[in-house]
């Protein structure tokens, strides 16, 4: 990042990149965010999302970089940054791109179908005991992610191993819901919002959540996993982060528009509707936080057999 203070602000249109098609988890941060900013009436310039999936949510970084240096250009943010890294997937991570600010987070949903034979949370951690390699689990976007390390939480609890359980992954949550459905895996370990309509349409059933309370909206009456004793409280944050190269007026713009736009009524809308918590951070504070996450990552990782050497 650049010593560059003047004060800026957007000459042109900003594009909001989503590393998932529209629906996915990642894609439903930059419509609401954009609906936010719009609400704020912070910018003068259009708003657009563009979505560029594939490779599980790496080729919106791919992207990003030939936009270095352009500050009208931000991408939606989440912990695959590190956890990709870490495992070797990726030769980037959150350090390459400026980290303008957290936004909330959004905590994983265990969802069978609708007519699995396991009924409850219960009834999945027998199965994560011995008879965990029999298990198929679809992940969202890559294996190593926090929807992993939440099952590999779950293993350890079960006195099963982390590494047992099959593992499919899928460049959206929603495929990974589609999977389940179809029968192609038994579980799907997704964020909580992308278990939404399947639930609504009686497709899936959700077992338990890794949030540290009851969650609003549809999954109101799913239990968490702290309330059956088990101690797998963790979530997916997500946030924006500007191309490599961008000066510091600029983020320090986005950090202020970005903090009003959190501030809305509309985005407030949209954390309730999706059950979102809200855990905006920026600066200092969200450096701490994120190189705190990747000691724990790493650990995590480490526990799972897929850190990368060195």
């Amino acid at each position: 990042m650049s010593g560059d203070v003047a004060v800026w602000g957007p000459e042109r249109a900003i594009e909001i990149v989503a590393g998932t098609p529209p629906g996915g988890g990642l894609d439903r941060t930059a419509r609401a965010l954009a609906a936010a900013l719009e609400a704020a009436r912070v910018l003068e310039v259009p708003v657009t999302v563009r979505n560029v999936p594939g490779d599980g949510a790496r080729r919106a970084w791919s992207y990003m970089d030939e936009h270095r240096g352009d500050p009208h250009v931000l991408c939606v943010s989440h912990p695959n940054l590190t956890t990709d890294w870490l495992t070797g997937l990726a030769t980037f991570d959150h350090r390459a791109y400026p980290q303008i600010a957290m936004l909330y987070t959004e905590f994983i949903a265990f969802a069978v179908r609708a007519d699995s034979l396991l009924l409850s949370g219960a009834d999945l951690l027998g199965r994560l005991g011995p008879d965990a390699a029999s298990l198929s689990v679809a992940l969202s976007t890559a294996a190593g992610n926090p929807n992993h390390i939440a099952l590999a939480r779950l293993s350890r609890h079960a006195g099963g191993d982390p590494q047992a359980p099959f593992i499919r992954v899928f460049d959206s949550a929603l495929d990974a819901v589609a999977d389940v459905v179809t029968g192609k895996s038994e579980v799907a370990a997704v964020t909580a919002a992308s278990t939404a309509q399947a639930l609504a349409d009686g497709r899936v059933r959700v077992l338990a959540v890794s949030a540290p309370a009851r969650l609003t909206g549809p999954l109101a009456e799913v239990p968490t996993w702290r309330e059956l004793s088990v101690d797998c409280v963790l979530g997916a944050w997500r946030g924006i982060a500007g191309a490599h190269g961008i000066g510091e007026s600029n983020v320090a713009f986005w950090r202020a528009a970005l903090g009003a736009a959190c501030g809305t009524a509309v985005w407030a809308e949209a954390l309730a509707r999706h059950g979102w918590t809200p855990s905006y951070l920026d600066g200092p504070a969200l450096n701490r936080y994120l190189e705190q996450e990747r000691e724990d990552m790493a650990a995590a990782l480490g526990d799972l057999g897929m850190l990368r050497p060195g």
